[in-house]
């Protein structure tokens, strides 16, 4: 699932490799799916973008946004195209054999295609940034992200403000959008690193607790995003990230690294927690 590390190196590596590329075919809705969303049907997918120019992109959250450039000026309005969390988006070079099943694919002039995949759900819309009030994309654009300077620790203690001290930092952490791009996945490390329970009511971590807390994640979110990625997603290239997860599927029921104890999972708040018995309280 993208999360703020993929949204940034995904938006990094189109930058490096199709941006100012002509658009030459655009398909949506290619093979049905009842949880892949679009923006209307999938003839203005083909009306709008063909024979625009892939502009810029940017890592917004949990979303990718890439912006189409009307260098030949046929529209008015100004698109983006923007991927959405559970949206899985691939670049195929020339002659490279496609998925059998996908949702979106864009053919550049050099025959290359960009291609969107959805498993379990996800979002492929195309919008006027201008005039797109979609709750989660404006939340996105509007609030800092951990690593910037506007991320500061008095902004990081304002988020829990007027919240209940029965609150999980589960919760706190990965939902309503007070962090957007931080979900379930990125979580897992944050809280571990932080050793806390991801069932730890906020309103019994102390003080030098919260400082940890938001040091761990700035300091995680940065070397996730440095390393491309986790090991638990895949890039631009289909290639996994280089930032080797401490907790997730790939190490549930293997040893602690720091206290040996069986790292362990279970079900919470719509999503699996991977924990440390032993380390987190």
């Amino acid at each position: 699932m993208i999360e703020i590390p993929e949204s940034i190196t995904i938006a990094k590596q189109l930058n490096d490799s199709v941006k100012g590329k002509k658009i030459v075919q655009a398909e949506a809705a290619h093979t049905p799916h009842g949880f892949a969303f679009y923006t209307g049907n999938a003839e203005f997918y083909s009306r709008v973008m063909e024979e625009k120019t892939i502009g810029e992109a940017f890592g917004i959250g949990s979303m990718v946004e890439i912006s189409l450039d009307d260098t030949e000026g046929r529209d008015e309005a100004r698109y983006s195209f923007v991927v959405g969390d559970g949206t899985n988006i691939r670049l195929y070079q020339p002659g490279e054999k496609l998925p059998p099943r996908y949702q979106t694919r864009i053919v550049l002039e050099d025959d290359s295609s960009l291609v969107c995949t959805v498993q379990m759900y996800g979002n492929m819309f195309l919008i006027e940034p201008d005039v797109y009030d979609n709750f989660y994309y404006q939340v996105a654009l509007q609030k800092p992200f951990p690593g910037s300077e506007a991320f500061d620790y008095e902004y990081f203690c304002s988020l829990k403000e007027d919240l209940s001290g029965n609150m999980s930092v589960k919760a706190f952490l990965a939902t309503e959008q007070r962090i957007p791009g931080l979900g379930n996945g990125v979580l897992q490390d944050i809280l571990f690193l932080s050793g806390l329970h991801p069932k730890r009511k906020i309103g019994t971590i102390r003080e030098i607790q919260w400082r940890k807390l938001y040091e761990t994640v700035t300091d995680t979110i940065g070397k996730m995003t440095a390393a491309g990625g986790r090991n638990t997603e895949k890039d631009l290239f289909g290639e996994k990230g280089g930032y080797q997860t401490l907790l997730s599927k790939m190490t549930v029921g293997k040893p602690c690294p720091y206290c040996g104890n069986i790292i362990q999972k279970a079900n919470y708040l719509g999503g699996t927690v991977y924990f440390c018995p032993g380390c987190q309280e």
